[in-house]
């Protein structure tokens, strides 16, 4: 008798933990009322089955409770009984499955009117691509992806004003369908916006797609709902939903195709004149200056330190009440005119020698090998970065920087910036990181790597993956 109190006080308790419940479905904002609809009548088809079943299993319990005169008896079969079973368990299954058929035979059926949007997945980003004035995607193979092609174009004319979105901010006009095309570089993805009621694998070698509508003007998350790997759960990006006009502003900045490959490549003359001024903190050979809280710029990827000059310059990085060295080289990046002049910079540091530096902090190593697992799968392995995954090299930077900077993630001061999506991914691995402890354990690890992987990979020509 007990045991039936129980179970039917559990089937009770559940039922009014939904009912009575503050987690519930986000706030729609897309067309997809049909989706909603279709998840309250999986609820009330398993709610009905749950109730259902505990409550029979309830009537058992004190029916057939243990009587010591009772005897079993024994009946192999009941026609009767058999049918029900079959019936309701048909009609359960049929109005599970029919308005989900429903549902997914207009989810894959876009609109004739609604514009194309590609959505590029990887380990741990997105990227996005929009047809150029010609209305056509140039042709896209994953096996044309290298660092000068990170979405792998093929030599296509329809792809030259293809363009291209390599932040995973990706805005959209409101009440205007959108078809997604979505493409992964490696393993499963899936791309999912919770407040559409929208989502889809991503599988490598095959194009999916979907289409909604975006009906509210506001941002919204985009995460990856597929295990990915071990930075899964900082795979993360916003949807922005926008007027029709805005939304044409911001495509209009984007770049195409053409104009990325037809950019300039940095010139290190000129960039020379450019580096008087971070000489003065910086060093004359880029080696850092520990008394002017300045690192090491030696060494460092082009990609990365023009990656963080940018920021600098947009104020996405720099601008923390609690970064007070940040603050110090904002006024520093904001002279630099514009990209080229960004570009001859980097260019000229590119130049400068990559000399071995010294440890300055104590730590435990074998621990901060522990630790250094996790930061391996985006840095590498023996910390020499890979581009692929936009990570930076660690081996060969000074320990109190990577300490400090470590510690800015941790505690919110570096990378809360929405234009930092980076920086926000490493404030997720950095919590990793219990303590100031654990912080000095892992880098006195890093200081022990050599980014072997990387050298070798520039001694054969290959350059960063």
């Amino acid at each position: 008798m007990v045991m039936a109190i129980v179970l039917l006080v559990l089937a009770l308790g559940s039922v009014l933990f939904y009912f009575l419940s503050p987690w519930q479905l986000t706030p729609l904002a897309s067309n997809w009322s049909a989706i909603d609809d279709t998840i309250q009548v999986t609820l009330w088809v398993t709610g009905t089955v749950f109730l259902a079943v505990n409550v029979f299993l309830a009537y058992v319990i004190v029916r057939y409770r243990y009587q010591r005169q009772r005897r079993s008896h024994y009946e192999p079969e009941n026609k009767p009984l058999e049918a029900w079973l079959t019936g309701l368990t048909t009609l359960g299954i049929v109005g599970l499955l029919a308005p989900g058929l429903v549902v997914w035979a207009s989810f894959v059926r876009p609109p004739a009117d609604a514009h194309e949007v590609e959505v590029v997945g990887q380990q741990w980003h997105w990227t996005y691509r929009f047809p150029g004035e010609d209305g056509r995607f140039g042709a896209a193979h994953n096996r044309y992806i290298s660092d000068a092609n990170p979405f792998g174009l093929i030599d296509d004319p329809y792809g030259q004003d293809d363009i291209l979105v390599e932040s995973p901010r990706l805005l959209l006009p409101v009440d205007r369908p959108v078809k997604l095309l979505l493409r992964s570089k490696d393993v499963l993805h899936n791309f999912k916006v919770a407040n559409f009621r929208a989502k889809m694998d991503m599988v490598p070698g095959q194009v999916t797609s979907f289409w909604f509508t975006p009906t509210e003007v506001g941002e919204y998350d985009i995460v990856c709902a597929q295990l990915c790997g071990i930075a899964h759960f900082a795979m993360r990006g916003r949807v922005v939903v926008v007027e029709e006009a805005e939304f044409e502003a911001w495509l209009a900045e984007q770049p195409t195709f053409a104009e990325l490959a037809a950019r300039e490549p940095g010139d290190p003359a000129a960039g020379e004149a450019g580096y008087a001024s971070c000489a003065a903190c910086h060093g004359s050979e880029g080696q850092g200056n520990p008394v002017l809280n300045a690192p090491k710029l030696a060494g460092l990827e082009g990609w990365y330190l023009t990656r963080q000059l940018e920021l600098f310059r947009s104020g996405a990085r720099g601008t923390h009440e609690a970064d007070a060295y940040g603050q110090q080289m904002r006024p520093f990046a904001v002279r630099l005119e514009d990209r080229q002049a960004i570009a001859d910079l980097v260019a000229y540091i590119e130049t400068l020698p990559d000399r071995p530096v010294e440890a300055s902090l104590s730590g435990n190593e074998r621990r901060g090998q522990r630790l250094y697992r996790t930061c391996a799968s985006c840095h590498g392995a023996d910390g020499e970065g890979i581009r692929a995954t936009n990570a930076p090299r660690l081996a060969g930077i000074q320990d109190w920087y990577l300490a400090r900077q470590l510690e800015h993630f941790r505690e919110g001061v570096r990378g809360r910036h929405p234009d930092d999506p980076y920086g926000n991914q490493m404030i997720d691995m950095a919590q990793v990181l219990v303590n100031e402890q654990a912080v000095r354990d892992v880098v006195a690890y890093i200081a022990t790597l050599s980014g072997a992987s990387r050298d070798l990979a520039v001694r054969r020509g290959g350059g960063e993956e």
